[in-house]
């Protein structure tokens, strides 16, 4: 089983960026996708961002394409969302995981998907 860390989050103004970071153990990452998520206290966890294995495919939530994008390096077990235009409503602890059953519908649903990290905290400041 993956296990997943997340780190990159922080305090940043609006329109800035931040690149998260989610690093996994495991011989085998090279073969999952990956998802990127973000919930809020009393909220549902939303997807926000996928990758197929290779990068090959990539998947955003409508409010983030354009401004945010997924990338993966497996030689260094590390797949990235990089968040540009940052807007105070992206504010959130962010997520990554892998699919339970290595692959995903389109949106990504939250409960296809396991190995949960612990989460980095974005917050984008007005």
């Amino acid at each position: 089983q993956v296990q997943l860390v997340e780190s990159g989050g922080g305090l940043v103004q609006a329109g800035g960026s931040l690149r998260l970071s989610c690093a996994a153990s495991g011989r085998t990452f090279a073969m999952y996708a990956m998802g990127w998520f973000r919930q809020n206290p009393g909220k549902e966890r939303d997807f926000v961002a996928a990758t197929s294995w290779s990068s090959g495919n990539t998947y955003y939530r409508d409010s983030v394409k354009g401004r945010f994008s997924i990338s993966r390096d497996n030689a260094k077990n590390t797949v990235y969302l990089q968040m540009n235009s940052l807007k105070p409503e992206d504010t959130a602890v962010y997520y990554c995981a892998v699919p339970i059953r290595g692959n995903f519908a389109v949106p990504p649903d939250p409960a296809d998907f396991g190995s949960w990290g612990q989460g980095t905290q974005v917050t984008v400041s007005s």
